[in-house]
């Protein structure tokens, strides 16, 4: 028998079979309730999942209906992970393009049928987490994934490794030591000197009786850290290290990971580990000291109770999360400028850290747009500056396989303005010796190709007259086999530079 639900986008009833599927249509549906795209690229999936139960008359004109709710209901979870999604129809059937930005992470999806978060979406990185893995550990897990404010995935995401996250979980206990509460407890001590409230009866029992006139049993309230809570953290320190022990093949970031567990159990060595009750979290999760290191890091125990994103522990729901590629990127490229600063003997500011901000002053200041220009990285050393902005896109691959004038109009217009951006950025130095280096990512295959036909670089001089700059382009291989060969391609370039 059949039937009808009222879908939250429209008034119009949606018919739906309650008949029971089989296992093999089961096994189907499972699978196609979580997608999977890659950041900065475009993924098109046919719309006819959407279809629930027996299809209409006219199921191409459904499946419009449906892909067109589809898109309006999840339009604010979408912009989440910067995706724009369009429905098309393409040779008589119904296509979504999910055009993806550069945040990659796992979001649930509301269904335009049901109203109820019955699909997921995973935005995978393009240098894929074999790569990612090792380079987060290498930046000193300067980025690290998010969690969203949204509803659970409706099945676990296995193409996400574990580890994702269990960073995640680390580092808020991590921060929920830093944050412990503290509490008068009353204590009862014997003491040399009377402290509090005397217990006389047992201090003339047991005391003078014993000629130990100088031992009096004290009661008194002792601030102390909240052991109930310690003990949850050490549970779920000790939970999280056996996931992390178990993935240790996945790379010797994870090694990075399973020391810092390590380090956060010795903090809360004192205490006994012991599974949080119910009323326990949520006398927690409502405390009056809500600071948000503390709730986080209650909310972290709570993932580790009931097991989600642990590695082989569990099929439950899993976390939607989110990071930022252009900041993961940003934080690599940090850390082997910072190896170059080492090599030639230079001192590096961050833009990360607000150390290269400039500002602008406009008249009237209430007109102006930008209010500062804020190089990712600068380094200085004697009479030579260098900027490096990093950019996580696809220029440089494109610039090694097509001619100029074969890129594509808007494809030119963001180079340029990337060009535009740094080129500013060097008006605002005083040294007589300027590089710029406009900075892309590539594979450690493509990095090692550009090597040996002599194109990692691509130069530019500007004229002037009292200053000598120049515009270099330049590929980053996200690898860390290579890191040491590429610290040594940049220190070069700027040796050249200063001579």
């Amino acid at each position: 028998m059949d039937r009808y639900v009222v879908s939250p986008s429209t008034t119009k009833r949606v018919r739906r079979s309650t008949r029971v599927p089989n296992n093999t249509e089961l096994a189907l549906w499972n699978h196609r309730r979580c997608f999977e795209a890659t950041d900065s690229t475009v993924t098109t999936l046919p719309a006819n999942f959407l279809l629930r139960g027996q299809p209409s008359r006219d199921p191409s004109s459904q499946t419009g209906r449906l892909a067109d709710q589809f898109v309006e209901l999840n339009r604010h979870i979408f912009s989440t992970l910067d995706l724009s999604v369009e429905p098309r129809y393409r040779d008589s059937r119904v296509e979504l393009d999910f055009h993806a930005g550069t945040r990659i992470g796992a979001i649930p999806l509301l269904s335009p049928t049901s109203g109820r978060y019955d699909y997921g979406l995973v935005v995978r990185p393009r240098f894929d987490w074999p790569g990612i893995g090792p380079l987060l550990g290498a930046t000193g897990w300067k980025v690290i994934p998010q969690t969203l404010t949204l509803p659970m995935l409706p099945t676990s995401e296995k193409r996400i490794p574990p580890w994702v996250l269990s960073t995640i979980t680390l580092f808020r206990l991590k921060g929920l030591i830093d944050q412990t509460q503290r509490r008068f407890d009353m204590v009862n001590q014997i003491l040399p000197t009377p402290r509090g409230s005397i217990d006389w009866a047992k201090y003339a029992h047991h005391q003078i009786g014993r000629a130990k006139l100088l031992e009096v049993p004290c009661r008194f309230p002792e601030l102390q850290n909240d052991r109930d809570l310690r003990a949850a953290i050490r549970f779920a320190l000790d939970k999280q290290l056996r996931s992390l022990e178990s993935q240790r093949l996945a790379g010797t970031f994870v090694i990075q990971l399973i020391e810092l567990c390590r380090d956060l159990i010795d903090q809360v060595r004192d205490v006994a580990p012991r599974e949080p009750s119910q009323t326990a979290l949520l006398s927690w999760r409502s405390t009056k000291l809500k600071t948000e290191p503390f709730l986080r890091g209650v909310e972290a125990i709570e993932w580790t109770v009931e097991e989600r994103g642990l590695a082989g522990l569990s099929d439950l729901q899993g976390l939607p999360w989110s990071m930022s590629m252009e900041e993961f990127f940003e934080a690599w490229v940090e850390t082997v400028a910072s190896l170059v600063s080492q090599r030639i003997g230079g001192s590096i500011k961050s833009g990360r850290e607000r150390q290269t901000v400039v500002p602008l002053f406009w008249d009237p200041p209430y007109r102006g747009s930008q209010k500062a220009l804020i190089p990712d990285l600068v380094i200085e050393r004697g009479d030579t500056t260098v900027i490096i902005d990093a950019k996580y896109k696809d220029h440089w691959e494109e610039l090694q396989q097509n001619r100029w004038k074969d890129w594509e109009s808007e494809l030119r217009e963001r180079h340029r303005n990337d060009l535009l951006q740094v080129l500013a950025y060097s008006t605002v130095v005083q040294t007589p010796k300027v590089l710029i280096c406009l900075v892309y990512p590539c594979h450690e295959d493509r990095w090692l190709s550009l090597r040996d036909r002599n194109l990692l670089i691509h130069r530019a001089s500007l004229p002037s007259a009292n200053r000598r700059v120049e515009l270099v382009l330049m590929a980053f291989p996200l690898s860390t086999s290579i890191l040491q060969e590429a610290v040594e391609v940049v220190s070069s370039e700027v040796h050249r530079v200063s001579m």
